[in-house]
């Protein structure tokens, strides 16, 4: 767990099934064409095939292929507002990798008894609730139930993921439970049909209810030709992207995200968001989630490939009456725990807030405590510090946020705000992906058969 190096390499049985005779390697533009004529799929990379030799030989190389987590929410204990049991949800999520087959994670976090599932599929998302014809497969996982008070992670599936580009996780519930992991604040538009079973559907026809949650969905790992690490962004509201506009990508975790694909190479990393609006750094709250010093084993060192964290939190606790002492040693708390576990740690500054009990005189008082700290002393105890208050403070008064940075409630940004936040990441202090050096890029072949 606290070795960065060291991946977990598939079976041998995946890798000899995923190369062979009668591969045909294709463009990107072109999978969901060739999806619709073939069986096995694998994942190459640049223009030359594998050999069986060579796939045995990745499998003893450290840069050989490997399980990534390709995409990541923080759940919630959140009653559910409508009957689930026997409807359909159809969660659309955006994986960062590209790879040949996915692993599907679910969580009864917050279950008291086991949440029994009824038939679960992903493939390739298209318009709407609509999948790209061919591409569903059916998900498997080792039990029938998601065990309460915890996750539960499917058998792997043979399905491209493709970084950018949506897949769609359907899952019948067999009862409706009382309390249920969501993510409330998806800004993703998701699916809910009528009462039946249509996971295997390609038409969203019966997906008539649109919902802005991931609901029991937590996670996605994709199979990769070679380790691709991540860093997590882990906070509250602002890391959860509130302000920007929904089924845009504009968090300010998805424009750390572009900036990262921009560079390439070794420089390449997944960016999960673990942000959860209205979390507070010292407090763990039904309503508001955990704690990151409570998730930081979870989400960020039990994740595979995540070598790095970014935290920014502390504007709730001020609102809540912490003081700057009581945060501070929090911060120190979480950088020691990411540092003990072997990660990079950084952390930010607080953003500045014109709103209600964020904004009051003991408010910024506390803020400006904290954020000076920060800025003089935390990179004694991180690997780090990005300034994200100086990024999107008003010139003339940083004690609020530049309008055109605003959301327009003096506390949450606009899609500009976010990506100033991202651009003051310093990405050549992150760890990167280096098995991606010297590496063509990766891209998608079909076995016939």
């Amino acid at each position: 767990m606290g070795d960065r190096t060291r991946r977990a390499a598939p079976p041998r049985r995946t890798l000899r099934k995923a190369v062979g005779a009668g591969v045909l390697a294709v463009g990107v533009a072109a999978l969901a064409v060739v999806a619709l004529t073939v069986g096995a799929l694998t994942v190459v990379v640049g223009t030359r095939l594998a050999t069986p030799g060579q796939a045995a030989a990745a499998e003893a190389d450290s840069c050989g292929a490997a399980w990534a987590a390709a995409w990541r929410t923080s759940p919630q204990a959140v009653p559910p507002d409508r009957s689930l049991a026997g409807r359909t949800l159809r969660m659309i999520v955006h994986p960062q990798v590209t790879g040949s087959q996915v692993r599907v994670r679910l969580s009864n976090r917050s279950g008291i008894v086991p949440l029994p599932l009824g038939p679960v599929s992903v493939g390739r998302a298209a318009e709407g609730a609509d999948l790209v014809p061919g591409t569903v497969r059916p998900v498997t996982f080792p039990a029938a139930a998601v065990p309460a008070g915890a996750d539960l992670l499917s058998d792997p599936v043979p399905v491209v993921a493709e970084a950018g580009r949506p897949l769609a996780v359907s899952l019948v519930l067999q009862r409706n439970p009382r309390v249920v992991d969501t993510h409330p604040v998806a800004l993703q538009t998701s699916y809910l049909s009528g009462p039946g079973d249509a996971s295997l559907d390609d038409d969203g026809a019966t997906f008539t209810t649109a919902l802005g949650s991931w609901l029991v969905l937590t996670g996605i790992d994709v199979l990769t030709p070679h380790p691709v690490n991540a860093v997590v962004v882990m906070g509250d509201s602002i890391t959860d992207g509130v302000g920007s506009a929904a089924n845009t990508d504009s968090r300010w975790s998805d424009a750390l995200s572009a900036r990262l694909a921009r560079r390439g190479g070794p420089a390449s990393m997944a960016v999960l968001n673990a942000g959860i609006s209205r979390n507070q750094l010292l407090a763990d709250h039904e309503e508001t989630g955990d704690s990151p010093l409570t998730r930081i084993g979870r989400e960020v060192v039990d994740v595979p490939g995540a070598t790095d964290v970014v935290l920014h939190i502390g504007t709730n606790d001020i609102a809540e009456g912490r003081g700057a002492k009581e945060i501070i040693d929090g911060l120190t708390r979480f950088a020691g725990l990411a540092r003990t576990a072997e990660r990079r740690v950084f952390l930010t500054t607080i953003t500045p807030s014109s709103n209600g009990e964020h904004a009051t005189r003991r408010a910024r008082a506390v803020r400006d405590e904290v954020n000076r700290w920060v800025r003089e002393r935390g990179r004694y105890h991180a690997d780090g510090v990005f300034d994200f208050a100086a990024a999107v403070a008003d010139p003339d008064d940083s004690t609020r946020i530049l309008r055109r940075y605003d959301a327009g409630d003096g506390l949450h940004l606009s899609g500009a705000g976010y990506r100033a936040l991202a651009g003051t990441v310093d990405v050549t202090r992150l760890t990167g992906s280096p098995c991606l050096a010297d590496r063509g890029p990766v891209r998608v072949a079909l076995a016939d058969g």
